[in-house]
């Protein structure tokens, strides 16, 4: 009968492939800290990925715009401007409510849409006034004012309001104006006036009437004249207003020969 052999009385130890589990973490180390050692954290490179990632992923951060260039793709902060505020959303919200709430009773669309100085909400007069009528009388109107005046009480002092009123270019027939000239600023004021009423800051307003000489539709249609007879309030920066009167001053256009 064979002798059974004797247990080994080696030492235990780790297993074989912890080893080489351990030498490829200290290569991974050693690579990482020549990378490191190798780099240097340059602010602008570092602005300039997260404009490239930024970009890349269609994501951008309130205050921020990209500048393309042949080299590369820049993240730099811009001045505050009124089309990136919360509250710019709110009157987007408020007038797509106003609207679906007159609409329901086929009542005239306020409309908001961007500008170069800002954006402009677009007040048929319909809605604002009698015919030929220039004092806010529509309770709808009025309410729809209160709630833009709250509004306007949450933005910046910076941001000014231009209320200009807008006619078709039928002749004015009544009495109290000369012609649509006055008939469009007294429209544009009792706008204003309604603001003021509703606590806003008036030197924050201002009023103007253009008359029939800015449509924004063809006046050979009922339709088109409709469209034109409007009050917009303009809203803007003083800062971006001189800097567009600026870049178009009469002063630097070419002569016609």
């Amino acid at each position: 009968m064979a002798k059974k052999k004797a247990s080994c009385n080696c030492p235990k130890c780790l297993p074989s492939w912890l080893q080489t589990f351990g030498d490829l973490m200290s290569l991974l180390l050693t690579f990482f800290v020549l990378l490191l050692s190798m780099s240097t954290m340059d602010t602008k490179k570092v602005s300039e990925a997260i404009g490239s990632l930024s970009l890349a992923l269609s994501v951008l951060e309130g205050g921020i715009k990209t500048e393309i260039s042949k080299k590369n793709v820049t993240a730099t902060p811009i001045e505050e401007t009124i089309d990136t505020a919360d509250e710019v959303n709110l009157l987007s919200r408020t007038v797509v409510e106003f609207n679906e709430m007159t609409q329901a009773a086929d009542g005239p669309v306020v409309s908001l849409e961007e500008s170069e100085e800002g954006f402009i909400i677009r007040l048929p007069a319909n809605l604002l006034f009698e015919r030929g009528g220039y004092e806010v009388e529509n309770e709808d109107a009025k309410l729809f004012l209160k709630r833009i005046a709250l509004i306007i009480d949450q933005l910046p002092n910076e941001v000014h309001i231009s209320a200009r009123g807008h006619t078709d270019n039928d002749p004015y027939r009544g009495d109290e104006f000369k012609d649509n000239w006055g008939l469009s600023s007294a429209r544009g004021a009792s706008v204003v006036r309604e603001l003021i009423l509703d606590g806003v800051n008036p030197n924050r307003l201002s009023a103007s009437g253009h008359a029939e000489f800015d449509p924004i539709a063809s006046n050979a249609t009922e339709e088109g004249k409709t469209q034109n007879r409007r009050v917009d309030l303009y809203f803007f920066t003083l800062k971006q207003k001189e800097k567009n009167k600026a870049q178009k001053s009469v002063l630097d256009l070419e002569m016609v020969q």
